[in-house]
């Protein structure tokens, strides 16, 4: 091999790892989730993502972050898993069909790209996950009256599915209240934080 081609394919290699290392940089969870400042600053790319989304269909900035917190904690490859088995034979296991920031289940994601048009959305990839987020609250907010600022009760029914909130599903499960009165407060500190923001 000549050296010039030697030297290409090493210039090739580096430039591949390093847009590899760039892209998974921007997959990780920021450094903090409890300043939404410092997180703008860190990933600007998601705010502007979130911004669109509430433009097109009205979900506030703070009430998706919170929901993205709460379901996903940032990981743009979470699966909610169980451990079966016990010693050598224990494994962990998916416990549904749940995956991405927003833990979008297969049939409600299905559902949003057939409804959008956008067919090819992923679920971990952050701007099409809050597109779901609003997508989803807003077709709450038609079907069940629920306002989008309605951190608590969109919440509700973003875990159990419009139907089950429909129905009342949630009062069935007593710990499920308390977690969505977590996701409003986060929301609300994420509010507050995000009016003291420099502009960006």
């Amino acid at each position: 091999m000549k050296a010039g081609q030697a030297r290409g394919r090493r210039l090739a290699l580096f430039v591949m790892v390093a847009l590899l290392g760039a892209c998974s940089g921007h997959d990780k969870p920021p450094s903090t989730v409890v300043d939404a400042c410092r997180m703008q600053t860190e990933r600007p790319k998601w705010f502007q993502a979130m911004k669109r989304t509430e433009e097109k269909w009205g979900v506030p900035v703070s009430v998706q972050l919170a929901t993205i917190a709460r379901e996903s904690s940032f990981q743009h490859d979470a699966r909610p898993t169980k451990r079966i088995g016990s010693g050598w034979f224990s494994r962990e296991v998916p416990r549904s069909s749940a995956y991405g920031y927003a833990q979008a289940i297969d049939g409600t994601w299905e559902g949003y790209m057939r409804d959008t048009g956008r067919r090819r959305a992923d679920r971990s990839d952050f701007a099409d996950s809050s597109d779901f987020i609003g997508w989803y609250m807003s077709t709450n907010s038609q079907v069940n009256g629920v306002p989008l600022r309605d951190t608590y009760n969109q919440y509700l029914a973003y875990h159990e599915g419009k139907a089950g909130f429909a129905r009342g599903s949630y009062r069935k499960k007593a710990w499920l209240p308390p977690v969505a009165r977590d996701v409003e407060a986060w929301a609300t500190l994420y509010e507050v934080q995000l009016q003291s923001c420099p502009v960006r």
